[in-house]
């Protein structure tokens, strides 16, 4: 599973709220049985006051979805869904929110 490459959401109980998740893990753990992720969002109460450096946004078809990162989770990875998108050119700006949210810098 490649890094940075957003899935759906199959979990019944959560993806009406975060419908993706973004595979933050690295492919050298590729035989975990669990991926550790970012869930997705474009709920207005959640997106209306983002913390720029915590939670940026990624395009997925066109649609703005913010990066829940404080909400970053160890899975099982039967709930991830099929690939919908990668977004590894915003490499930078996803490692810099995952370092603000365990160190503060």
């Amino acid at each position: 599973m490649p890094r940075f490459a957003i899935h759906r959401n199959r979990n019944p109980q959560s993806k009406a709220i975060f419908p993706l998740l973004l595979d933050v893990q690295s492919e050298l753990l590729e035989d975990l049985p669990t991926r550790t992720v970012i869930p997705l969002t474009q709920s207005p109460g959640l997106t209306q006051k983002p913390l720029n450096r915590l939670t940026p946004f990624v395009h997925v078809d066109g649609k703005p979805y913010m990066l829940v990162t404080y909400q970053l989770a160890s899975i099982p990875k039967a709930i991830l869904g099929p690939e919908v998108a990668d977004v590894s050119e915003q490499r930078d700006e996803i490692i810099a929110a995952i370092d603000f949210l365990v160190t503060g810098v």
